[in-house]
């Protein structure tokens, strides 16, 4: 029995391990056939890519395709009414520096901006600012401070820094030259923004900057945003002034620069180039002398109220700093000089502005004449001190509260009112408001009551009787008194169409909520509750010299293509028209002949109104001068109007400002004392 078992238990061992080399055999044979499978498939796939294949892949394998790269369109110029140019621009190569793809370690980037200084120095135009190692690393904009030894970082990573504009074939033939030795520096062709050096209207026409900075979500302008596909990042748009409201006119079409590469992408020829179309050129209206002399006379005028041996006792204005001048057309709107002083040189935003440039230069950025800008105080602290660009218009009001008193029917051309010098209103003792200096007038009617200036007159003869006629303690007065305003340009925009204008304040509608309805009429209606900018002053002012015909201003004469074809022309437009008889026209302009320095000597008669705007700021109580003006008086061809913040009188502080302004005009172009020219 047991010697079957174990007879039987061997057998068993003996057919298992048969079965494992049968098995492993047929693993094995598997194995060597899978082996010979595959390789006949490799050797086959290898015949059909030499036999088969072959011609065709050979002949990718040298195929040549393109590789673009877009090249900025070159921007079209502005001149001024002459041909005169103001802005232009040229192509030329400039240097980026892009943080993707670039050196990161700081040694490794202070000693990239140290290598640049070199070839710069080296190779660059000696007449070029020469750029040091820390103004290259500022302009890099990686964080790296070697002025004050700080690190922060980058503002942004996808778009390249411009490091360097108008760079020379020297400079750039060492660069590509070096190309491995410098991370993330790149060549691109550009264009350059060059403005006069005179600053000719420099807020007007505005300036540029990166189109990366224009899209930027905070800074920058919600126009851009949805252009991504229209615009290249490291290409210069309008960002303000002219340059922004006649961008699609002013840009042109990119171009394309295309290299030949093969399938490793190496460039393997020349490059095809299809140049960008230059943009169509703007002619404006603005005369280049006549702008100078404008931005001229401010600069003299504010020497001379500071100095007190020259302006003398009622003309010293010891914080006189910035001033404010729009010239303007009577039949056309077109606006032959606007300034807004200080100005600075618009060329500092080509290749880019470091911050503390662009600190000294923020207060007055803005163009004054149209929106908030300030005067040229050191710090931010002592600018809120003082007053804005944007003051009381005080009595140069005058002349349109007479207008409406005459057409609301509260007062007639021969009415008559006894001026004591002051006037009390309101319940119980009430308020009194007083004439400039307290000065009695005696018997006034319409017309000498704006010659002298009379607040009394306004207050008891138009602001009180207009407030009881639409109902005393009743926001209807103020309603009426705004609609009046906006026929004239004040309290709306002007049409002006300027990206940034400001439409005015009529304060007396929030004054009124404060005080009472009655006190906000009286005051407004000699112009202490409502500011206004200086090319709504020059509107209105064009107004009454047209008798009602409110203009548009117009800023651009022509806008032609670069070899001259004439694409759109000038069109004047009318706002709105008033329609007031002609004895109410003749009562106001007789008027209109406040005292005012320097006017009185020109060889032809000017209507004025002169005003003192009294205003209060955190450093005190202030006195602005504001004047408008229109002349000739029966033929009007000019409207002038001039701020002064801080200025003090009207006569002192700002008319002679608007004299050399006419002088210039009929100088230059014509029309007031002698003919026009051509």
């Amino acid at each position: 029995m047991s010697n079957r078992f174990f007879q039987n238990t061997g057998d068993l061992a003996e057919k298992k391990e048969a079965r494992k080399r049968t098995h492993f055999s047929i693993r094995l044979n598997v194995f060597f056939f899978s082996t010979f499978l595959l390789f006949t498939i490799l050797v086959v796939r290898l015949a059909i890519l030499q036999f088969v294949e072959g011609p065709r892949l050979s002949q990718e394998s040298s195929k040549v395709s393109n590789s673009e790269s877009p090249i900025a369109p070159i921007r079209g110029s502005i001149f001024d009414r002459t041909g005169y140019p103001i802005a232009q621009s040229r192509p030329m190569q400039s240097l980026y520096y892009r943080v993707e793809g670039g050196v990161t370690n700081k040694d490794e980037i202070i000693e990239l901006a140290k290598s640049l200084e070199g070839i710069f120095t080296r190779y660059g135009k000696p007449t070029q600012k020469q750029l040091s190692a820390a103004d290259i690393l500022k302009l890099m904009d990686v964080g790296f401070d070697l002025d004050k030894n700080k690190t922060k970082e980058p503002s942004y990573y996808y778009v390249p820094r411009r490091i360097k504009t108008d760079l020379t074939k020297e400079e750039i033939a060492y660069l590509l030259e070096h190309r491995d030795e410098f991370r993330g520096i790149e060549v691109f062709e550009d264009s350059i923004r060059l403005y006069d050096q005179q600053t000719i209207a420099a807020q007007l026409v505005g300036y540029m900057k990166r189109y990366s900075a224009a899209r930027n979500p905070v800074s920058g302008l919600e126009y851009y945003r949805s252009k991504t596909d229209e615009y290249l990042d490291i290409e210069d748009v309008g960002f303000d002034g002219i340059e922004l409201l006649y961008q699609e006119e002013l840009r042109g079409k990119k171009g394309i620069k295309s290299y030949p590469v093969n399938a490793v992408q190496k460039i393997i020829g020349p490059p095809t180039i299809t140049r960008p179309e230059k943009g169509h050129n703007l002619f404006l209206t603005i005369d280049k002398n006549v702008q100078l002399a404008t931005e001229q006379a401010i600069v003299d005028h504010l020497n001379v109220l500071r100095n007190r041996s020259l302006a003398g006792e009622f003309g010293y204005a010891p914080n006189a700093r910035s001033g404010y001048a729009v010239a303007m057309e009577v039949a056309t709107g077109k606006v032959v000089a606007m300034a807004s002083m200080p100005d600075y040189d618009t060329n500092l935003w080509t290749g880019g502005m470091t911050n503390d440039e662009y600190n000294q230069i923020k207060p007055f950025v803005n163009n004054g004449t149209i929106t908030t800008s300030y005067p040229d105080y050191p710090t931010e602290k002592e600018r809120m001190r003082h007053p804005s660009s944007i003051v009381y218009m005080g009595s140069t009001i005058k002349p349109l509260t007479i207008l409406i008193g005459l057409m609301e029917g509260v007062i007639s051309p021969g009415s008559r009112y006894n001026d004591t010098g002051s006037f009390t209103f309101g319940k119980g003792s009430g308020a009194t408001i007083s004439n400039s200096d307290g000065h009695a007038y005696g018997l006034l009617t319409p017309m000498t009551a704006i010659q002298n200036s009379s607040n009394t007159f306004m207050s008891a003869m138009v602001g009180i009787p207009l407030w009881t006629k639409y109902g005393g303690e009743k926001s209807k007065v103020l309603d009426v008194w705004a609609e009046h305003m906006a026929e004239f340009g004040l309290g709306v925009k002007t049409g002006s169409k300027l990206p940034g204008e400001y439409e005015g304040s009529n304060e007396f509608i929030k004054n009124a909520k404060t005080s009472s309805w009655q006190s906000a009429m009286v005051y407004a209606s000699w112009g202490q509750n409502e500011k206004y900018t200086t090319l709504q002053l020059a509107q209105y002012a064009a107004t009454l010299a047209s008798r009602g015909k409110r203009m548009a201003p117009q800023f651009v004469e022509k806008i032609t293509k670069s070899n001259g074809e004439l694409v759109s022309g000038f069109q004047p437009e009318v706002l709105n028209e008033v329609n007031y008889p002609r004895e109410y026209w003749e009562t106001v302009i007789r008027g209109m002949k406040s005292g005012a320095e320097g006017i009185e000597e020109l060889p032809f008669p000017v209507a004025r109104k002169t005003g003192t705007s009294t205003q209060d700021v955190p450093g005190g109580r202030v006195d602005n001068a504001v004047f408008i003006s229109f002349a000739p008086v029966d033929n009007p061809v000019l409207a002038v109007a001039v701020v002064v913040p801080e200025g003090r009188f009207g006569r002192y502080g700002a008319s002679p400002i608007a004299a050399k302004i006419y002088q210039a005009y009929d100088q230059y172009i014509g029309g007031l004392s002698s003919p026009a020219k051509k």
